[in-house]
This record gives structure tokens, C-alpha cells and sequence, in this order.
């Protein structure tokens, strides 16, 4: 159906021998353009690849993941031993109104070096936002396997958008050429007086038509070449195009209860779990305020001291000290904050469980209607397949029988059109078909990179 055409060689003939260096490079520049065009016709794997660097979706949901990671390794270091470097310095200044012979005023300077570390031994809450953490991580690992699916999803949505509109255009440009040549047949009818001025009107009126479909679909085909270069990252890309004949196999498995099974593992599914595993844990958090908290901590110090009082003199000098002990906190009334508090996350995990099972419905009602959408387009392109094939021998009857004079030109047009319109439907249900199969796995939760590499065998190498 498509055909790659190579471009022609230039030659330089007729051109004066001053200006043949000039039209040599301008070749040689023309080819190049060309042949970097032509390589840009690419399957479906290399464009994935281009598109996983370039889409700014993806990329948000890859850096929302790595941020998730991060915060995960923050909430463990509640559990991990933390050491601090403190440091003070003070200036006193002492002014008596007492009169005798020990001098009350003066003044005096402290200052401490002191390193304290901090060992958590039991704190319930600490342990609740590191399972958080950690389970949230895997909410994190789902919103990027949906972003990959949908990434999936939309590259082939885009790559068969450009080859439905390419066929669509091809199918305008055979029917213009087929109503142009009704069109010069009705005109010489006409002049030799075999039919009337309403043959050649209705003839026209159709080629007018086909010319308007034509400009239609070629600013479809440009508007979705747009799209799939936006995708990508890439300029003028060329998708190559399917098979011929294509062949669309059948769904394996081919009974919806296999499909509905696999919505376990769907990214929707699993996140909707890990919402639920969140939302108990912090019930768990917010009851941990009860419990009482046992801290080892530690602490080594230096100490400064000078003073002109004569009073405190004497105790100048300098000094290490050290002190390891176990520090233990009982909450016993904060305003029954930590009751409401607890009441409010029941709440929210009863919310939680609602959710997971709308999730799971939703799935669920999606993987069906996406099954029996393919099924039906399955069904439709080979009715479609025998409706072309007897709008063909339909056409070539009513030509033949224009000739003989037994149809007129007005059975003709309708032929043709029949044909065409025939011919578009049949392509939207292939490329239907095609993406449906593809969002029938991304609803049921098994799609993967590796489905495009399946796709690739319909299209031409």
C-alpha cells in the first residue's frame, strides 16, 4: 500500500561548468536530507526507547519514584542512632551595691564543647512511619508502572493514528483520481450528447467533495505526524506501515474470566492495597501517642570557665564531663488529641478499604468492556474485509455496466463511494482493534514493554 520512494539523482548537464561544484553540493546536500528522513522510519521498540528519555509524564512519575526512595531512607533513620556536636558560650556581667572588702563585681565568661548522641530503644510511633515508608514505596512503585503503561499506551496510540490517517489519505487520493476520471467520462458523454448536464453536475459535485476530503485528511495526517514527534522527541517521523495482507490474531486467552483474574496484580489495584496498608498503619501511629518512648542517650562535655569576681574566682578553670544514662517519656494527658486523633485515622482507613474496592470494580468493569470492545472489532474487520470485497466487484459491475449502457453515471458515483467508505471504515476497525488489545492489557494490569515488541510483527520491517 505504501511505497518507499528513493530520491531521484540530480544531474548537472545543463549546467555551466562554473556553477557545477555549487549544484554537486546541493546534490549531495538534497540526498543527505533525504536519507536522514528515510532512517527515521522506525518500529515501535526504538521509539518506546526514545520516548522513555523525552516524555515529561514519565519522567515526573520516574522522579516522583526516586523521591519516594529517599523519603523511605529518611523515615529509617528514626530507628538509627543520631549524634549532635553542641557548642555555647555565655558572658555575665555582675554590678553589686554591696560595699566591703570581697569585691562583688566582675564578670565572667562560660563556654562548653559537648558531643551528645541519641539511641532510640522503644518508640512505637517511629516504627509506624517506617512501615509507612516503606509501604508507601510501593505506592510509588505502582504510579510508575501506571505511568509506564499509559507512556506504552499512548505511543501506540499515536504510531497507528499515523498510519490510520495515512490510509485514510491514500483512500481520499484513489477516490479523487477514480471521480476524476468519472468525472472526464461524464464531460465527453455530454459533448457527444449521450447523457445531460446532470451527469457531469453530480460528477463534479463528487470530485469537489473528494478534493475537500482530501485537504481534510492531509491536515489530519500532519496534525497526528505532530503528535507522535511530540511523543518521541523526534522530527518528521515515519512509522512503518502494517503488513499486507494484515493479519490480526485472535485474544489469547480467549475467554474474559482469565483476563478479569489478572486485575490482582493491576497497578490501580495494588495501589489502592498499599492506600489501605498506609491508612492501618497510621491508626497504628496515631495509638503509639499512648505509649511511652525509652531513649539511651550519651554525652561527653567540655567546660570553660573565667571570671574577675572575686567570689567565683576560684571556681575558673576547665573540665571534661560525661554523662550515659536511658531517657524514658510517658504521655499522660495532651488534651485528648491523641484519642481524636485516633478516631480520625479509623475514619480514613475505613475510606481506604472503600476505595480499594472501587478500584477493584473499576478495573474490573474496564478489563470487560475493553474484552468484548475487541471482540466486536475483531468480528467487524472481517465483516468489513467481505464488504470491501464485494464493494470492489460491485464497482467494477456498474462500470461495466455504464459502458453498456445499462447503468448511469449516478449508480457509478455511488459505487465508488460505497467503496471508499467501505475502505475507511475497514481501517478504523483494524487500527481499533490494535489499540483496544492494547488497552485491554493496560486495564487488566499485564501490560508491559515487551507488548510492543508483539505489534512490531504487523508492521513492515
Amino acid at each position: 500500500m505504501f511505497q518507499h520512494v528513493s530520491p531521484s539523482h540530480l544531474t548537472s548537464s545543463a549546467t555551466p561548468n562554473a556553477w557545477r561544484p555549487l549544484a554537486r553540493a546541493c546534490a549531495l546536500a538534497v540526498l543527505g536530507m533525504a536519507g536522514s528522513l528515510s532512517a527515521q522510519a522506525e518500529n515501535l521498540v526504538d521509539l518506546y526507547q526514545a520516548a522513555r528519555g523525552y516524555d515529561a509524564a514519565y519522567l515526573a512519575a520516574k522522579s516522583q519514584f526516586d523521591a519516594a526512595q529517599f523519603k523511605a531512607d529518611q523515615a529509617r533513620s528514626l530507628q538509627r542512632p543520631s549524634v549532635n556536636l553542641q557548642a555555647t558560650v555565655k558572658r555575665n556581667r555582675l554590678e553589686s551595691s554591696v560595699e566591703g572588702p570581697v569585691s562583688y563585681d566582675g564578670s565572667s565568661t562560660n563556654s562548653q564543647l559537648a558531643v551528645a548522641a541519641r539511641q532510640p530503644l522503644f518508640n512505637q510511633s517511629n516504627s509506624a512511619k517506617v512501615s509507612q515508608a516503606e509501604v508507601s514505596l510501593n505506592a510509588a512503585q505502582a504510579d510508575l508502572k501506571m505511568a509506564e503503561d499509559d507512556l506504552v499506551a499512548r505511543l501506540a496510540q499515536a504510531y497507528f493514528d499515523v498510519l490510520s490517517a495515512q490510509d485514510v489519505l491514500a483512500t481520499a487520493q484513489a477516490n479523487k483520481k477514480a471521480l476524476a476520471e468519472q468525472l472526464a467520462s461524464a464531460k465527453r458523454s455530454f459533448e457527444v450528447g449521450n447523457s445531460t448536464i446532470t451527469d457531469t453536475r453530480e460528477a463534479q459535485a463528487r470530485f469537489d467533495l473528494a478534493t475537500a476530503q482530501e485537504l481534510a485528511a492531509t491536515n489530519d495526517l500532519r496534525v497526528k505526524r505532530i503528535a507522535l514527534d511530540q511523543l518521541v522527541g523526534r522530527a518528521d517521523v515515519k512509522p512503518n506501515p502494517l503488513r499486507t495482507p494484515v493479519n490480526l490474531e485472535s485474544l489469547d486467552p480467549g475467554q474474559i474470566d482469565p483476563w478479569v483474574q489478572n486485575t490482582v496484580t493491576s497497578p490501580m489495584v495494588r495501589k489502592a492495597e498499599v492506600g489501605l496498608k498506609v491508612a492501618q498503619l497510621e491508626v497504628d501511629n496515631a495509638r503509639a501517642g499512648h505509649m511511652p518512648t525509652l531513649d539511651a542517650v550519651a554525652q561527653l562535655a567540655r567546660t570553660h570557665n573565667s571570671s574577675s569576681n572575686d567570689l567565683i574566682k576560684a571556681q575558673s578553670g576547665a573540665g571534661t564531663s560525661g554523662s550515659i544514662g536511658l531517657e524514658f517519656n510517658m504521655p499522660l494527658y495532651a488534651g485528648n488529641a491523641i484519642q481524636n486523633r485516633v478516631r480520625e485515622t479509623l475514619s480514613l482507613q475505613d475510606k481506604a478499604e472503600r476505595d480499594l474496592e472501587n478500584a477493584r470494580r473499576s478495573v474490573d468493569l474496564g478489563t470487560r468492556q475493553a474484552y468484548s470492545g475487541v471482540q466486536s472489532g475483531l468480528a467487524q474487520v472481517k465483516a468489513y474485509e467481505a464488504a470491501e470485497s464485494s464493494a470492489k466487484l460491485a464497482l467494477e459491475a456498474t462500470q461495466l455496466g455504464y459502458r453498456v449502457g445499462v447503468r448511469i453515471n449516478k449508480d457509478v458515483l455511488d459505487a465508488q463511494t460505497q467503496l471508499t467508505n467501505t475502505q475507511k471504515d475497514l481501517y478504523k476497525a483494524r487500527y481499533d482493534v490494535i489499540i483496544g488489545a492494547i488497552k485491554l492489557r493496560q486495564a487488566a494490569g499485564t501490560l508491559t514493554a515487551d507488548d510492543l515488541a508483539e505489534l512490531n510483527k504487523l508492521v513492515a520491517p
